[in-house]
């Protein structure tokens, strides 16, 4: 809840130092780090436990007992992961295995499952009142949940963490011709703004510096230090540890895939010291 505070005031403040009404905007786009996920009730909004961030490593017992069987590749084929406690899928299984709400509520099907770009499209879009519970491609494809290919949930892997496809949102293009909904009247923008645009953070990055060509590459310097290529509409599996994932979608169009080196601490490892990104 206090992610969505904050997107509120930020949305707020954006729109009273440029000196613009919400209703001057022709689109809404969303960007996020990527992996942290939220699960929460569906009639009221409220979140059953508080957000597990992209770098928790509470899933590692999760992680071990799924790689007992077929190794730390064995969703590899179909995902372009590794098994991790780095991605979302496990850290839904716990909360799941943990908060007794929770579980209760995917029993009887009120749970709604989500990573930040989600969460904040749903709240955007009416929340309780019929918010639009989506997810973009590039976010979906770091849940080690989703077909690379098919750019669907698999249905196996939810099968072996327990999770149900009903709680899971929508997967959607990055970029969409078509509105996923537009923001409430009554929210943080006072007008309806069609919401058609996601992207995880460091393939924000990689359309940012433009890198639409095969081959092309952007190397992000922040908390961790993150290197992405673009390998254009095949996804190519490595051989030598990268991650292959989504880069990003138009609408309508083929999806556009990258390897990606992950380096989790970069800047996290220097206390009070600058970083740059390139």
């Amino acid at each position: 809840m206090e992610i969505w505070r904050n997107t509120q005031d930020v949305i707020k403040g954006a729109l009273a130092k440029a000196g613009l009404k919400g209703s001057d905007l022709a689109s809404i786009g969303i960007t996020n780090q990527r992996e942290t996920v939220v699960v929460w009730d569906k009639a009221t909004g409220e979140p059953y436990y508080n957000a597990i961030v992209w770098q928790c490593t509470r899933t590692h017992d999760i992680c071990k007992e799924l790689m007992k069987e077929g190794g730390q590749d064995r969703f590899r084929e179909i995902t372009g992961l590794p098994v991790a406690t780095y991605f979302s899928g496990p850290k839904i299984k716990w909360i799941m295995d943990n908060v007794p709400k929770a579980k209760k509520a995917f029993e009887d099907g009120s749970a709604m499952i989500g990573t930040m770009e989600t969460w904040i499209i749903w709240w955007l879009t009416g929340g309780p009142k019929g918010g639009a519970h989506v997810t973009d491609v590039t976010n979906a494809s770091r849940t080690m949940l989703m077909d690379l290919k098919k750019l669907q949930w698999d249905q196996g892997i939810l099968d072996i963490l327990g999770i149900p496809r009903e709680a899971l949102p929508r997967i959607v293009p990055s970029s969409d011709a078509e509105t996923w909904g537009p923001t409430m009247e009554e929210g943080p923008l006072k007008a309806r703004v069609p919401v058609c645009g996601a992207l995880g953070d460091q393939q924000a990055a990689l359309v940012g510096q433009t890198c639409f060509e095969i081959g092309e590459a952007k190397n992000t310097y922040g908390t961790g230090c993150f290197l992405l290529m673009n390998t254009g509409h095949e996804p190519v599996i490595s051989k030598n540890g990268l991650i292959t994932t989504v880069a990003y979608q138009r609408s309508d169009r083929k999806p556009v895939y990258c390897l990606e080196g992950s380096i989790a601490i970069a800047g996290a490892s220097c206390s009070g010291c600058e970083t740059t990104s390139a």
